[in-house]
């Protein structure tokens, strides 16, 4: 039989033609089936202004922030539900507020429930996702309770505030000290892991959750001379220049901090001039520096795994912070230096580059966001609501918050810091409710009053508003089951009333 060579050569090209269509085919399945990873890159008390593109302060340079920015998405209106380490992080792991987790002091008597409310890490774990917690926890105060939580392959943590230099850890239940700096630290660590640490085979959720900017600020000694000839510009909206007038009583006693006992009350008090210099402020930006560097080697080390553009990319604090503005450092109360947090999100698979959102989002909205770009079901416990649509969006997104809710509560070690509170927050309004009796609320018009300089909880023009802002109060109170009795939880815990 003779062979047609001409039919041969036909069958071979339509043959390789079908194999790479094949191949090609398998290559999209497999793409489409890869889970997406997730980086989770928390500092603590960094506040929202303190990034190279806001400009507050035109010396201080943050590359690596600014990339996250530039290839993802910038969220402008970024709230915590509370303002204070501790019941801050258990709102983001749990995606529930304080009041309902339990943990609403930095001195806990104890973590949330994680089986009641399961960590986000947790729930992905239980998914197949390889998890990994590098850093502060600040759920631990005490040598020996530092211990790994549940949910995690990997654990390297510190009781409390840990220490900047030479630093005591605990890394999956061993205990010991490691020489150097903090922050350069948790980055190595963070490297290792990700090159040599992990199941390879599977997804992973990565929290990096940092001690800096965290007081006593301590930069590393390479960035002592930093910013050296600059200095600090006056707060925005001229809120270093607060005399209280009109304000709450509370405050004006806040305001003398330890001193508060020989408090003696007065209508306003004078203005304190501004340090330019001031060196807890300049410390802080100096602390920053090495976050930034961190960023950039954690970021390098993505893309040299091939795992850089599969990773969704998340970086934020755990609260605001007061740089002077309304005299004040530190954070906790409803002002929104204090409450107000940045949040960058990079996933070029989902976001756009140089992307912003500007709706009123949550640091409990985090948890279900996580869980549903992985596909995986998000528990009916969580308050929180998946921010998916909105980094996705084209077009505004229907039926999304138009108001938050935020809370306080006082403070076992630092009582004078501020009393109870909710606030109630919206694009043009706050109302403040205090709960004390013989002291007035607050009311700003956010729209000509950004700085929240003037209370209106008195004037006669704003009584609709007032209105307005104290039925949005009793709706979201119901929405959010809120309760401050502060241990009301562990009752629904112990008779097994917590909702499904």
């Amino acid at each position: 039989m003779r062979i047609n060579q001409q039919n041969i050569g036909k069958y071979f090209l339509l043959s390789i033609v079908i194999f790479l269509l094949s191949c090609s085919g398998h290559k999209e399945k497999d793409q489409e089936v890869k889970k997406p990873n997730f980086l989770f890159i928390l500092v603590d008390d960094q506040p929202f202004d303190a990034l190279q593109s806001e400009a507050r302060y035109r010396f201080l340079e943050t590359p690596n922030m600014q990339r996250l920015e530039d290839e993802g998405v910038k969220f402008t209106n970024y709230f915590c539900t509370v303002s204070l380490c501790s019941p801050s992080r258990a709102s983001i792991l749990s995606g529930t507020y304080p009041h309902i987790h339990g943990v609403n002091q930095n001195h806990p008597k104890v973590d949330p429930d994680w089986e009641t409310f399961k960590s986000y890490p947790n729930i992905l774990h239980e998914a197949g996702y390889e998890t990994a917690f590098i850093g502060k926890m600040h759920m631990a105060h005490k040598h020996g309770e530092e211990q790994p939580r549940p949910g995690y392959d990997y654990w390297l943590g510190f009781s409390g505030q840990g220490r900047y230099f030479d630093p005591e850890l605990n890394e999956n239940g061993r205990e010991f000290t490691e020489k150097g700096y903090i922050t350069d630290i948790l980055t190595e660590k963070t490297v290792q892991w990700l090159i040599n640490g992990r199941d390879k085979n599977k997804p992973f959720s990565l929290n990096l959750w940092h001690k800096a900017v965290h007081e006593p600020y301590r930069p590393a000694p390479r960035h002592d001379s930093l910013y050296h000839s600059d200095s600090l510009p006056v707060p925005p909206y001229d809120t270093a220049s607060e005399t209280f007038k009109g304000k709450p009583e509370w405050q004006r006693i806040k305001q003398m901090d330890s001193a508060w006992k020989e408090y003696e009350p007065k209508d306003d008090m004078p203005v304190k001039e501004w340090d330019p210099n001031n060196k807890r402020f300049m410390s802080l930006l100096k602390t920053l520096k090495a976050v930034d560097e961190s960023i950039g080697k954690v970021l390098k080390t993505l893309a040299e795994i091939g795992e850089l553009d599969n990773t969704v990319i998340i970086y934020s604090s755990d609260n605001g912070y007061f740089m002077g503005e309304h005299t004040y450092w530190d954070k906790r109360i409803a002002y929104d230096p204090s409450m107000r947090i940045p949040l960058l999100i990079r996933y070029p698979k989902m976001i756009n580059p140089q992307s912003k959102i500007d709706e009123l989002c949550l640091n409990i909205d985090l948890a279900p966001t996580i869980l549903e770009i992985a596909g995986v079901p998000i528990p009916k416990k969580m308050q929180g609501r998946s921010m998916m649509n909105l980094l996705k969006k084209k077009e505004p997104v229907p039926d999304w918050r138009n108001a938050i809710l935020f809370e306080y509560y006082v403070d076992d070690v630092y009582p004078y810091a501020g009393p109870n509170m909710i606030a109630i927050r919206t694009d043009s309004l706050k109302y403040v409710d205090n709960f004390i009796e013989d002291d007035i609320d607050e009311l700003y018009d956010l729209k000509n009053d950004p700085g929240e300089m003037k209370n209106l909880i008195k004037n006669p023009e704003y009584v609709e508003e007032l209105d307005y802002m104290k039925r949005l109060e009793a709706d979201l109170k119901k929405e959010y089951k809120y309760n401050p009795e502060r241990d009301w939880w562990l009752d629904q815990v112990i008779n097994n009333e917590a909702e499904d």
